[in-house]
């Protein structure tokens, strides 16, 4: 197998997953959009161990063969939080995000030769970037429904569903952040010896975790507003964002761990 046959192998996912993703949001039954989201990742999987055949190898030491682990495991984690809660639009979220992984690696070929560092070839690193990509998009969907209520408070019916959804999201979300830093902690233990060291990164993604954990806590207390509580998430979206780009403008931040230069 090679990445001649790539094209072939993800476009039949992609159709597979869009029509899954289709069929959620026109039936109540979650049988057929399993089916279709599941034959997706079949076709996909096949192409992976082909690859890990013709290799002789697991595919994880170049930058395409791991965008191929990232288009196969963001539907994964999007079916599975499907099933869970029932969100809809979770298995078109997890399309995208697959589906741009994929363009990605078909229209940036050159990828598919760049040896990551030694590091970042461990193969906890994946399933942690993973995790970590799907808890953002799910924070940043939930931060968007903040925001419209924080505007439209005055004028929203129905203000508990409203509340309920921004509940599960949270923790979701929360739940993703937790285990991507688990199992960052166990790939920095096996790349650098140490699990936590408190780099910018890393104080960053906890003061992330304490925040949304704060939200929990005042949902959880009787007598907290929405309204708070909705501060709260677009706060915590915000401290999130140092995680992701933040960073870049700290000078404190270019000599962390995190900077794979």
């Amino acid at each position: 197998m090679s990445w001649d046959y790539f094209i072939y192998f993800s476009s039949v996912s992609v159709i597979l997953w869009i029509i899954g993703a289709v069929v959620a949001f026109r039936t109540n039954k979650r049988l057929v959009p399993t089916i279709f989201t599941v034959a997706g990742l079949i076709v996909f999987f096949l192409f992976i161990v082909g690859m890990w055949i013709s290799l002789e190898r697991p595919p994880l030491r170049t930058m395409g063969e791991t965008r191929l682990w990232y288009s196969f495991f963001l539907p994964v984690v999007g079916l599975i939080t499907y099933e869970r809660w029932r969100y809809k639009w979770l298995l078109s979220f997890s399309t995208l995000l697959s589906t741009v992984f994929i363009v990605i690696n078909i229209v940036k070929p050159d990828i598919h030769n760049k040896v990551l560092m030694p590091a970042l070839q461990s193969p906890w690193f994946s399933p942690h970037v993973i995790i970590y990509m799907f808890s953002y998009a799910i924070l940043g969907a939930v931060t968007l429904i903040a925001i419209y209520y924080l505007l439209k408070e005055k004028k929203l019916t129905g203000k508990d569903k409203l509340m309920e959804m921004t509940d599960n999201l949270v923790y979701v979300g929360t739940a993703f952040v937790t285990i991507g830093m688990l199992l960052g902690a166990i790939w920095a233990k096996e790349a650098w010896g140490h699990y936590w060291s408190w780099d910018p990164k890393e104080t960053w993604a906890a003061a992330t975790w304490i925040s949304y954990l704060i939200y929990i806590h005042i949902r959880l207390r009787k007598g907290v507003s929405n309204r708070i509580a909705m501060i709260v998430v677009v706060v915590s979206f915000i401290i999130l964002q140092m995680c992701w780009w933040g960073l870049n403008y700290l000078p404190s931040a270019q000599q962390s761990i995190h900077v794979y230069s």
